[in-house]
C-alpha cells in the first residue's frame, strides 16, 4: 500500500515495511520479463502529487473502482469511461491517516482499512460513515488487507500481530446503530502456524475468500507461504506450493480457481499467477511476469478479463526508497496473464 514522506514516515514505516518489500528470493529475481503476450497500459490517473496508492476495490453494481491512498488516507473513485479518478473521501477524514485494503460489499458499503487504527465502513451512495472497528491494546499493529465472504462477514489481516480479525453482519449492524468505535476481535491466530521470523517482521498481508465461502487464503509475505483457513471451522493449513513461493506477496485476487498475487519487489516488480487445487490445499505457479512498468504493484483486481494493478511507486520518494515519483500516479491495465 502507499507510503509517505516526512519524519514520521521514515521512523515508523520504513522500519516495518521497507525490508520485507525489498527482499526477494533468487528465483523471484530471475522471473521472466513480460513478453509480447502481456500488455501493460494505463487505465486511470489519480489526482495529487503525493498519493502513493495502495488498495483497490470494485463496486459490482456500477463498475466503479475505489483506490486508497497510503498518504493521508484519501479514497478516489475511478468511473469507467473517465480517464482521471475523482476524490471520493478526503484525506484524513474521519481520523483516517492511510487507506490500505478496500472492499465493497453487496449492500454497496465501502470498507476502508487504516494500518494503525482498524477499519471504517461507509455507505457509498451517501458517503456517510456507518461504523468504525478499532484495534485495542498498546502492542504493535499493522492492519492491512481484507476479504468479504458471501455471507457478508469481513476478515482483516494484521501483519504485525499475525492474526485475522472478523466482523460479522450482525456486529456491523450493531456498531452502526450504536455509533462510536467497536473493538476488532481476532478470529484466527496464526502466530504458532506461520514460520518464525525476526521481531517487527511483516507476516500476513493479502487475503482472499473462496467464492462459495469455504475458506480463506492469506499470504505470509516474508516467508513466502500461503495459508488456508477453513470456514467456519477455523482449521489452518499451509498450502502446498509447487513451482515457486509467494515471497513478498501483497494483494491477491481469486477467481475460478486462479489466484493472482502482486509482488512489490524493488527492481523486479512482479505479478504471479497460481492454479489453486479444488480443496484449496495446493497451488501451482502457472505464470510469473516482471516489468518495471508495474511500478511497485501493491495489489490488483480482475475485471472483464484484465487485471487492474495499483502502481504504488513506494520506491520513488515513498516509504521504501528515495527519489521522485512519476506523475500522475496511475492504475495499470494488464492483459495476458
Amino acid at each position: 500500500m502507499t507510503m509517505y514522506r516526512a519524519a514520521r514516515r521514515y521512523s515508523i514505516v520504513v522500519a516495518t515495511l521497507a525490508a520485507p518489500l525489498l527482499l526477494g528470493s533468487a528465483a523471484q529475481a530471475a522471473g521472466s520479463t513480460a513478453d509480447g503476450r502481456v500488455r501493460i497500459s494505463t487505465a486511470y490517473e489519480l489526482p495529487g502529487d503525493r498519493v502513493y496508492p495502495e488498495g483497490i476495490a470494485a463496486d459490482p453494481s456500477t463498475g466503479d473502482l475505489y483506490i486508497g491512498s497510503y498518504e493521508g488516507g484519501a479514497v478516489f473513485k475511478a468511473t469507467p469511461g473517465q480517464r482521471v479518478a475523482k476524490e471520493f473521501l478526503p484525506a484524513r477524514g474521519d481520523g483516517r491517516s492511510q487507506a490500505l485494503g478496500l472492499e465493497v460489499d453487496r449492500a454497496r458499503r465501502l470498507w476502508v482499512v487504516d494500518r494503525l487504527t482498524g477499519v471504517a465502513v461507509y455507505d457509498i451512495p451517501s458517503q456517510r460513515l456507518l461504523a468504525r472497528f478499532t484495534v485495542t491494546g498498546q502492542g504493535a499493529r499493522l492492519v492491512n488487507d481484507m476479504a468479504i465472504t458471501p455471507d457478508g462477514t469481513a476478515y482483516i489481516t494484521d501483519s504485525r500481530r499475525t492474526v485475522v480479525y472478523r466482523v460479522t453482519p450482525a456486529e456491523l449492524a450493531k456498531a452502526s446503530e450504536q455509533g462510536g468505535e467497536t473493538p476488532l476481535t481476532p478470529a484466527f491466530d496464526l502466530t504458532t502456524v506461520v514460520e518464525p521470523h525476526g521481531p517487527d517482521t511483516i507476516t500476513l498481508n493479502g487475503i482472499v475468500a473462496e467464492p462459495s465461502g469455504r475458506y480463506l487464503l492469506t499470504v505470509d509475505m516474508t516467508g513466502g507461504d500461503l495459508y488456508r483457513i477453513g470456514l467456519p471451522s477455523g482449521t489452518i493449513d499451509k498450502v502446498a506450493l509447487h513451482g515457486g513461493d509467494i515471497a513478498t506477496g501483497d494483494g491477491m485476487e481469486l477467481q475460478n480457481g486462479t489466484l493472482w498475487a502482486a509482488h512489490p519487489i524493488k527492481d523486479a516488480n512482479a505479478i504471479s499467477r497460481w492454479r489453486i487445487g479444488s480443496d484449496g490445499r495446493t497451488a501451482r505457479m502457472t505464470r510469473r511476469i516482471t516489468d518495471q512498468a508495474l511500478q511497485t504493484p501493491t495489489t490488483l483486481l480482475r475485471k472483464h478479463g484484465r487485471l487492474y494493478v495499483v502502481r504504488s511507486q513506494f520506491d520513488k520518494g515513498g516509504p521504501t526508497g528515495p527519489g521522485i515519483p512519476q506523475l500522475p500516479f496511475t492504475i495499470a491495465s494488464v492483459r495476458g496473464i
